[in-house]
């Protein structure tokens, strides 16, 4: 039986499908990379324009436009992509998950200190409340879904009393951490057993009886 080859068109087409991705991977590589640049040179984020970004980079205005429909966005997924992503369940119950989850806090309260990148851009959101709430909704909010989806789940295991307001629970949780890795340079946050501490002693507070 005869099989009909694949016509020249048909092969140029899925060459250009398989060189629009990485093309595309890399202009967006760029531009992250345009941006912190920009800013270790001494841009702030209120400075920064889409024009600059797209010079820097080597793009031109509408490849940016094409991803982002503003610069606040573009500038939430930048220092989005600085942090690490959030942690999956470990499998191992909700104590290690939450761990996981303090844990995460800790290596990022780290990454702020060491990056300057990262920390001069969380600094100067406050300013900047479009860009401010965008982050959060897009980055923090997320996150702390995370950390209350595994509270619900110590209480459910019988880890936590079942007669406490699971948001509060959360907070008891993560609060610690994130004084010591936000309004406290000094803490001992390269302790890789900070985060077991932290939790374990909460928990014996919460526990059910």
């Amino acid at each position: 039986m005869k099989t009909d080859a694949p016509s020249a068109g048909t092969g140029q087409a899925c060459a250009a499908v398989r060189r629009g991705r990485p093309r595309s991977e890399a202009a967006e590589q760029a531009i992250f990379t345009a941006v912190e640049d920009l800013m270790a040179g001494g841009k702030s984020l209120s400075e920064l324009t889409i024009e600059g970004i797209a010079t820097a980079a080597g793009v031109g205005k509408a490849t940016i436009y094409r991803r982002w429909p503003n610069k606040e966005a573009l500038l939430v997924d930048v220092v989005g992509r600085l942090e690490e992503p959030i942690p999956a369940p470990t499998g191992r119950g909700a104590r290690e998950d939450l761990i996981a989850m303090v844990d995460y806090i800790r290596r990022r309260g780290l990454a702020k200190r060491t990056r300057w990148v990262l920390k001069a851009a969380l600094g100067q959101m406050q300013a900047l409340p479009e860009l401010h709430n965008a982050y959060r909704e897009r980055v923090i909010r997320p996150r702390r879904e995370v950390g209350i989806l595994a509270v619900r789940q110590a209480v459910a295991e019988g880890l936590i009393r079942d007669d406490l307001d699971v948001d509060l629970l959360a907070d008891l949780l993560m609060g610690p951490i994130l004084y010591r890795s936000i309004l406290s340079d000094d803490t001992d946050l390269e302790d890789p057993d900070l985060s077991r501490r932290l939790v374990d002693s909460v928990l014996q507070g919460i526990a059910r009886r």
